[in-house]
């Protein structure tokens, strides 16, 4: 028997309500999701009526999500990570796998968040760099790897760390239709991204049969990608899946991407550089100006003699 099997067998024998889930604190969370393989969080606040039908939920699979995965099942009330992982206030499910979230977005109903859970048990969501964009996607070929919906996202952009639960949900509802991934625009993926000339995150592509769908909406949750995905792509206008890029066209690209990232970098710098130019000259005139006057000099006191001799002469 599992220690978390015995630890809520002795918690009923105990005498606490079947009801209640353990209540834990945030940094008891962070804890968890560092440790424990599978750990199912609660996100509640006080006098909620939708809170208190998610917990009877969970309540009730506590037992089965303990067996099946050997998972924590815990809760938080008015926790500062909420937002972390959905956009909405509480109540809020979330299944961290690994340290990797996905929020659950389905009905309240304990045969469905268990099947949402046990069906990914790992992580959906691929990651994908500069080395194996092309091979795994085939994006410019069209080929047999399916469909991919790719994110371009950043380590230093908040947004994206918000999405990464919502993202997870997103895979989990295409697992059986098509790819799901993500590239870090800033890093591994710097290249792919200028490829297909991606300058700002977060930023989803869809790649179909050759072709790439950008995703403009701002909604940003989990039904509006799927409805993309799966249909409403159509309404965009496709754009033919550029090659990579030549050695020095992704050059030009990468200044071009460093200007726009480092606007006031570049303009200091090209001011510096302008200050240099101009002060160059100066420095050139007058060092010329002196020899000028010497070469003056020169030529007067010759004349001067010339006219001396020619006198003496007469």
């Amino acid at each position: 028997m599992s220690s978390k099997l015995i630890f809520l067998t002795l918690l009923i024998l105990c005498g606490q309500s079947k009801a209640d889930l353990e209540l834990i604190q945030d940094d008891e969370l962070v804890n968890l999701i560092r440790t424990e393989k599978y750990v199912v969080a609660l996100f509640s606040k006080k006098f909620c009526p939708d809170c208190e039908n998610y917990e009877n939920e969970l309540t009730g699979l506590r037992e089965d999500l303990v067996e099946t995965l050997n998972a924590w099942v815990v809760k938080l009330i008015d926790s500062s990570m909420t937002r972390l992982y959905t956009p909405n206030k509480e109540p809020a499910i979330v299944f961290f796998r690994h340290g990797i979230p996905l929020l659950y977005d389905g009905p309240v109903n304990d045969e469905l968040i268990l099947h949402t859970f046990t069906n990914n048990k790992e992580p959906v969501v691929k990651e994908l760099n500069d080395d194996t964009f092309e091979h795994l996607t085939q994006a410019a070929s069209g080929a047999t790897t399916g469909d991919w919906f790719v994110q371009f996202y950043s380590t230093s952009c908040v947004d994206c760390h918000q999405l990464q639960a919502r993202w997870e949900a997103v895979g989990a509802h295409l697992k059986s239709r098509m790819n799901v991934a993500r590239v870090n625009r800033a890093t591994t993926g710097a290249k792919t991204a200028r490829r297909f000339n991606i300058f700002e995150v977060p930023t989803f592509v869809l790649f179909r049969q050759g072709k790439m769908y950008k995703y403009h909406n701002h909604d940003y949750n989990v039904e509006s990608f799927v409805s993309f995905a799966q249909d409403w792509y159509k309404n965009v206008k496709p754009e033919i899946v550029p090659v990579p890029k030549a050695p020095f066209d992704d050059l030009v690209a990468a200044t071009v991407s460093f200007m726009k990232e480092n606007p006031y970098l570049w303009q200091v710098g090209f001011g510096s550089l302008l200050g240099g130019l101009i002060l160059s000259i100066v420095i050139r005139v007058l060092k010329k100006k002196p020899a000028e006057s010497k070469r003056n000099n020169k030529s007067e006191k010759a004349k001067k003699s010339g006219a001396k001799k020619s006198a003496k002469k007469e």
